[in-house]
């Protein structure tokens, strides 16, 4: 640099600096790409991918949460992307591609459910759906020779349906399957599906991780588990020789090959890389995790008892409850609580529920789940709009069915929020 630099030059460079100060909380690199120590550096960052050079392939911020995530998972490693739509899909192209085929759950996001029908069977990846999730059997019948993953929900949206992990898992092993399951609900607070078996756990982070539902993001974590022995002829994109004969992906990270895979090949690519800001807004969310849905828990299992014992409520389903068919499953897998996202159904049916979120005061009628504030929605006509009315009854949406996300405000408000609307709506159905 010149000894009088002019004005636009000083504005851009004068603030450069290489100091590093020891924060406390997660730094917030919010930056596009990283600045070289010199040529060699370049060269060893683009032929190792060690270190930091462009925020789409790694920020320290992201790498920070990374493994604070992977840690509550009990994972090897994780990557965070933008979304869990996002996560979602990464993790199921990490594993399969064109003629492969994937078994999943019947009870699952719709967004997911999607995902699978129409994007990726444009790419040739083919799906079957499992009803009777909690049937070993069942899961062992889809499976085809060319089957790549089995995916599920921990606890499903929005009926509360309970993945047996440990026993769908051992079916994925017998031919070297990975099972990934989305935990979105549950939480590593709850259940750590690594824990009982599966390869690979996904996350809308938008969800509890974050917390306060300000921030976008999601997460694949790994277990570390990949056996090339076991799972190799279902994997061979992560035996082959890398370009110029360089080492293959299972060569250079062994048991970590699948989510190095995600790392170096399907994120960066598909360009799901999260905002720096968005990550630090996770990875603080994460921080009082358990304290939030511990109280969430509680409070949600709280209104579950006392709305199964109002009039003017035909049923529950909320998997703390003994009358739920998988509270069995429940007690075996959770651990703190049963979550706190459940449905219940109005006697009155569409108009009951069209009065309920009309007038509740307390809880705020929006399509999220997750966040700190209890909320409320009327899936037959938004979130399962799309399916039919035959399928709809099959998942337990019926006409009143409300599904509700409940907060950590006072367990009281809450209740008295309820009682208010209830009785009215009672009144109208008597």
């Amino acid at each position: 640099m010149t000894d009088s630099p002019s004005f636009f030059t000083r504005a851009l460079h004068a603030g450069r600096s290489r100091q590093t100060a020891p924060s406390r909380a997660t730094p917030i690199y919010l930056t596009a790409g990283f600045e070289f120590e010199d040529f060699d550096h370049a060269a060893h960052h683009f032929g190792t991918g060690e270190g930091f050079g462009y925020t789409r392939t790694g920020n320290p911020t992201l790498r920070a949460v990374e493994r604070q995530l992977a840690n509550l998972e009990s994972g090897s490693d994780a990557v965070l992307v933008a979304s869990g739509q996002a996560a979602v899909a990464i993790a199921l192209l990490t594993v399969a591609g064109a003629g492969d085929h994937i078994v999943a759950s019947t009870h699952i996001y719709e967004g997911t459910r999607g995902l699978l029908v129409d994007n990726l069977a444009r790419l040739g990846i083919e799906s079957t759906f499992v009803d009777e999730i909690r049937d070993p059997a069942a899961w062992r019948a889809a499976i085809r020779p060319n089957t790549r993953a089995l995916f599920a929900e921990s606890i499903a949206n929005a009926r509360n349906d309970i993945l047996d992990i440990a026993a769908v898992s051992a079916v994925g092993d017998e031919t070297g399957i990975p099972l990934i399951v989305d935990n979105t609900l549950a939480t590593p607070y709850l259940v750590r599906p690594l824990e009982h078996g599966a390869s690979i756990v996904v996350h809308s982070a938008s969800k509890f991780l974050a917390g306060h539902g300000s921030v976008l993001g999601g997460v694949i974590i790994d277990g570390g588990r990949f056996d090339a022995t076991l799972s190799g002829r279902h994997a061979p994109h992560l035996l082959a020789p890398g370009a110029g004969g360089a080492p293959s992906i299972f060569e250079r990270h062994g048991g970590d090959a699948r989510i190095a895979y995600a790392r170096e090949s399907v994120a960066p690519r598909f360009g799901a890389s999260p905002s720096p800001l968005n990550a630090f807004l996770i990875g603080q969310g994460a921080e009082t995790i358990g304290l939030r849905v511990e109280r969430q828990s509680r409070n949600a299992l709280e209104i579950a008892r006392w709305l199964q014992a109002q009039e003017a409520v035909e049923s529950v389903d909320h998997v703390g409850l003994e009358s739920h068919p998988d509270h069995d499953l429940a007690q075996r897998y959770l651990s703190g609580g049963y979550g706190s996202i459940f449905t219940f159904t109005l006697r009155g049916g569409l108009e009951a529920a069209r009065d309920f979120v009309e007038s509740v005061q307390v809880f705020t009628h929006m399509t999220r789940i997750g966040d700190v504030r209890s909320l409320v929605l009327h899936p037959a006509t938004t979130s399962h709009s799309h399916r039919t009315e035959q399928e709809r009854e099959a998942h337990g949406i019926h006409p009143g069915t409300l599904r509700v996300s409940i907060g950590i405000e006072s367990v009281d408000d809450l209740i008295e929020d309820l009682s208010r609307v209830l009785a009215t709506v009672w009144e109208k159905v008597a």
